[in-house]
């Protein structure tokens, strides 16, 4: 698949404007602040109808207008795992604060096509993986950033999964607002039952999946003499294991087992055959280079489960990386088609031949 282009109305920095990318490989040069990762993030946002970065939706809007689009045309290749969709699509994210003109309007609106669509039937038609700095930091940062990683690969990937994880996350706000009435209001915990029912049923698909992923990074050939092993720290979720907890979540008002509370330990088997945890014993050269493996594996899962290789998407990353983890990087841009960003063109000078990207490497200057 390949996004051809990309329109931006209001959007973070950008006024009005619209950029075409190259089939291979698209490079971004500007500035610190030039807006190269705003760039990158409407990207991502047309495809998976999220950011990567916002924790409020409407941080994209650009300050002192009521609404955000951003609108994007795509080629799906004949034979994809959508042969139905094969062509040429518009995809297409508006949003907005809750008012237009005076009027009350949904905050944010996705469409094909023109078309309104549910981000359950959105998500998974352009696929991406986005390697940034912070991705550097996804070894040691809080388990709630490991579960996103992995919610944003098998989101893209798998329409059961959307639906299993919105349905769970609604079951699971409604349930904490039961205990929290159970808890005031001593109401019968018997009114718990449908919604145990509804966590367990889509809670276990949640942790297969999660668990296949896992599977399938811990099989990626290692980068280096280095061999790195993710274990997926399961809380799984059942009639008997809630029972056990009954106590602690009514004092709580919370529910404290279920897949939003799983964890990903990263071990690495270093030189002498001791198997550490990367966490507290790795070096920063040791969790730099186990983010790359897992971003590689990504793309390498992404294509196993679509036929199709995603769009990779670079943000300054060859400043943050070594000569060698730069040149393995450098090794797989040719591979699909790919958008990055940097503030210094000689970081990417020599890209073009060792990429092998006959047409060389088309740029778009900011700032």
């Amino acid at each position: 698949m390949l996004l051809k282009n990309i329109h931006l109305q209001n959007f973070r920095s950008f006024n009005k404007v619209s950029f075409n990318f190259s089939a291979t490989t698209t490079a971004i040069v500007g500035p610190n602040t030039a807006g190269k990762t705003n760039l990158l993030e409407a990207v991502y946002l047309l495809a998976t109808g999220k950011s990567f970065r916002a924790s409020l939706e409407e941080e994209m809007i650009q300050t002192g207008t009521e609404f955000s689009r951003v609108k994007g045309a795509i080629t799906l290749p004949a034979g994809a795992d959508k042969p139905a969709q094969a062509g040429s699509e518009t995809l297409e994210v508006i949003l907005t604060r809750g008012e237009v003109g005076g009027e009350r309007v949904n905050r944010k609106m996705l469409k094909v096509n023109n078309l309104g669509k549910r981000l359950v039937d959105y998500q998974g038609i352009l696929r991406v993986v986005i390697f940034g700095p912070w991705d550097l930091e996804l070894i040691i940062d809080s388990p709630s950033v490991r579960r996103k990683f992995l919610d944003s690969v098998l989101l893209q990937v798998d329409r059961e999964y959307r639906r299993s994880v919105m349905a769970y996350e609604k079951g699971l706000r409604s349930r904490n607002r039961l205990l929290e009435r159970i808890r005031e209001e001593n109401l019968s915990r018997s009114q718990l039952l449908f919604w145990d029912k509804l966590l367990i049923k889509n809670g276990d698909y949640i942790s297969q999946k999660r668990e296949e992923l896992i599977d399938f990074i811990n099989q990626t050939k290692p980068l280096s003499n280095e061999q790195f092993q993710l274990i997926y720290d399961k809380s799984a979720i059942s009639e008997g294991r809630l029972a056990q907890y009954s106590q602690e979540e009514v004092a709580a008002a919370t529910t404290l087992v279920g897949p939003h509370r799983d964890n990903i330990i990263f071990q690495v088997l270093n030189s002498k055959l001791q198997t550490l945890n990367l966490e507290v014993y790795g070096s920063r050269g040791e969790q730099r280079m186990c983010a790359l493996w897992i971003k590689l594996a990504e793309l390498a899962f992404i294509e196993q489960a679509t036929a199709t290789r995603p769009v990779l998407l670079l943000d300054d990353i060859f400043s943050e990386l070594d000569h060698e983890h730069r040149e393995v990087v450098m090794n797989v841009v040719g591979e699909q088609q790919t958008i990055l960003t940097t503030a210094d063109p000689h970081m990417i000078s020599g890209l073009p031949a060792q990429a092998g990207l006959k047409n060389g490497l088309e740029k778009i200057e900011l700032g």
